[in-house]
């Protein structure tokens, strides 16, 4: 039954992918796993592809998924949560300083110990987009391949011990913020995945960084905080489309992944981890200076992928608004700064050489 089921995967990738990632899915729901349609999905593409089953992703589903997850995050911005997120500017601003910093940290770790140069190191450990990273890398004569696999390692650790470490915790249904309150309305999906259509092309024409998230969620956001209300988004669609996120986060990983370089692989996950540990720490230093809850800042301030934290915050009520704000800012600011910035150590390590 195993070599049937690996024939099949051959033949049909990503149908035998979809059809795994749904019963994997399912059975984690069952389980009562922390974000079960994310998780179980990644967990269960990861261990096949590992074991040599050619699974893969629906053409498109990355995207698909991310247009879903932007519309439904920006329902959360009504006109108060809109104004209440905003007065916290200052603390976005300082969370994604701090992620450039340990960013550098993590950097130095990889490239001191690792055969990885001081370039793609550190834009292995930048927290800002995992294909924004790549493309600069390689613009800069950076090793793609380990910036990509660096940056896949970050999401896989983070989705995954996040969501169960705050579940572990007991945390749940701390969420001061409220959202659309409007019904499920089947009529008015086509008019509201239409509007939020317009801000994925308009992004997409100017190659803004993941368009595909940041395009329906600002269009969603401006649709919510003035007022209107068409509908909230059906669950079993935020659910298929956590689906497709982890069946395209877990289509990444194969056998070549650890082979290629195993040491690097090990330092990459001692880094996140480390990461990790150094976010927490500075969450609790904001939670303690704004007052704000503990686990919220914990999820603004972890080094995971703006939809997975995003959503991780929906599914544990844990301050949606401001945790969405905060991966926002942050993307939108290591993704302008790190170019530059880039570019500038770029030019004095050119001269010194």
């Amino acid at each position: 039954m195993i070599s049937h089921f690996h024939r099949l995967a051959g033949r049909y990738p990503a149908l035998a992918g979809l059809t795994v990632c749904l019963l994997a899915g399912a059975l984690f729901a069952a389980l009562h796993s922390p974000l079960p349609w994310l998780i179980g999905p990644l967990v269960a593409m990861a261990i096949f592809r590992f074991s040599g089953v050619p699974l893969g992703a629906p053409m498109g589903a990355g995207k698909l998924a991310q247009w879903c997850i932007g519309t439904t995050l920006g329902l959360y911005f009504t006109p108060a949560v809109a104004h209440a997120v905003g007065s916290w500017w200052w603390i976005f601003l300082a969370a994604a300083v701090f992620s450039l910093v340990v960013a550098w940290i993590g950097g130095r770790w990889l490239a001191r110990y690792t055969d990885t140069d001081e370039r793609t190191a550190f834009l292995a450990s930048v927290p800002g987009g995992a294909q924004e990273m790549a493309n600069i890398g390689d613009r800069y004569g950076g090793r793609v391949d380990r910036i990509a696999l660096a940056q896949s390692l970050r999401i896989l650790l983070v989705v995954i011990i996040v969501p169960f470490s705050l579940s572990f915790a007991g945390v749940h249904g701390a969420d001061v913020y409220e959202g659309v309150r409007a019904p499920v309305i089947w009529a008015h999906l086509p008019q509201l995945f239409l509007a939020t259509a317009s801000g994925t092309l308009v992004l997409t024409l100017i190659k803004a960084p993941n368009a595909w998230v940041l395009g329906p969620l600002f269009a969603s956001i401006l649709l919510t905080a003035s007022g209107v209300e068409w509908t909230s988004m059906p669950a079993v669609m935020t659910n298929l489309a956590q689906v497709l996120i982890g069946c395209n986060l877990g289509q990444r990983y194969d056998r070549s992944f650890v082979r290629a370089a195993p040491r690097f692989v090990a330092m990459v996950c001692l880094s996140v981890l480390i990461a990790m540990a150094i976010s927490a720490v500075f969450a609790l230093f904001l939670a303690w200076v704004a007052g704000l809850p503990v686990p919220t800042l914990l999820l603004a301030t972890a080094p995971g992928g703006m939809a997975e934290m995003s959503l991780t915050a929906k599914v544990l009520a844990l301050g949606v608004p401001l945790v969405t704000a905060a991966h926002v800012s942050r993307v939108v600011i290591l993704v302008s700064a790190t170019g530059p910035l880039f570019r500038f150590v770029y030019r004095i390590d050119r001269r010194r050489a």
